[in-house]
């Protein structure tokens, strides 16, 4: 069985001696093995400790950023180049256990595509499990995907998940989301969580915010990306049927009831503003039903000729 297990490291000089030996006694049981260290940037004497390492054991490689860019950028460099059946992504801090890549991998067999780890008794901070409980509530109500921790570092992929998922920004948090979208099978299996050892966490509170930006990028990109009318004509409707009943009642004041428009300016020209906004939404809406028209358009085209060759 091939199995690739990718981490992203930055700054864990502490951490990766330990790492590496839990990952010798839970990885040898398998016929075919590696691990994919993604250095993203470290100062701290990371890469040469990693470099050493790959150098004297054919089972374990790095791939090298020359400045810091992020996890999604690291796990999609490490996607690439893992070749394993089944891939393994975990964190370097210790927090996240290798005793349970076993637990992931049997799960996999079941016919699971992938499989998220639940950190269940999270030993971290109130400031950091709270927020992530709010995190996690939102995502699985929006996305629909029923796991309890998509941010967990720990998971089981089959291969054919990561090369149909395009990982940047902060699309890692939702990759068990994308999953679920594309239609593959997604569970998730309680693992034991950690106490950090060694440093600080990387992660500061804004990636909250950020998260949430990220889940409404996955969310229109997924859903209204072939028909953006959906989207935005139903914000078009809303505020064109806002702003008709506004102008209605400016109406009946000055008909029904006798008062002058000068009366009612500011109501005139709330409901006026309203029905513009509703018409642009409109406009956009439509104007990306023809983007989308034409990339379909050329993606036939390709296959078409494609298919010619």
């Amino acid at each position: 069985m091939n199995i690739s297990t990718v981490i992203p490291v930055f700054n864990e000089i502490d951490s990766l001696p330990e790492l590496v030996n839990e990952l010798n006694d839970n990885l040898i049981q398998y016929e075919n093995w590696e691990v994919i260290f993604i250095d993203d940037g470290s100062s701290d004497g990371t890469t040469e400790w990693l470099e050493n390492l790959c150098s004297n054991n054919n089972n374990f490689k790095m791939i090298q950023f020359y400045r810091n860019y992020g996890k999604s950028a690291a796990l999609r460099e490490g996607f690439k180049a893992a070749v394993g059946k089944y891939i393994i992504t975990m964190d370097a801090d210790l927090q996240d256990d290798p005793k349970e890549i076993k637990n992931l991998i049997a799960k996999l067999d079941e016919g699971w595509d992938l499989v998220s780890g639940w950190k269940k008794t999270r030993l971290d901070p109130l400031n950091k499990r709270l927020p992530s409980k709010l995190f996690n509530m939102v995502t699985r109500f929006m996305t629909g995907v029923k796991i309890h921790d998509f941010n967990c570092g720990l998971k089981g992929y089959k291969s054919s998940v990561i090369k149909s998922i395009d990982v940047y920004g902060g699309r890692h948090r939702y990759i068990p989301a994308l999953a679920g979208q594309r239609k593959f099978k997604v569970t998730e299996i309680v693992v034991n969580h950690r106490s950090r050892k060694f440093g600080e966490t990387k992660y500061g509170g804004s990636r909250i915010f950020h998260g949430f930006f990220d889940l409404i990028t996955i969310l229109f990109l997924n859903r209204y990306n072939q028909q953006p009318l959906h989207l935005f004509g139903s914000f078009g409707i809303g505020f064109l049927s806002i702003g008709f009943f506004v102008e209605c009642c400016v109406l009946y004041y000055k008909y029904a009831l006798g008062h002058p428009f000068s009366k009612h300016m500011a109501l005139l020209t709330f409901g006026v503003m309203l029905i513009v906004i509703g018409i642009q939404f409109f406009s956009i809406g439509l104007l990306g039903e023809l983007m989308a028209r034409s990339t379909q358009g050329n993606e036939n085209r390709i296959k078409k000729f494609i298919n010619q060759t």
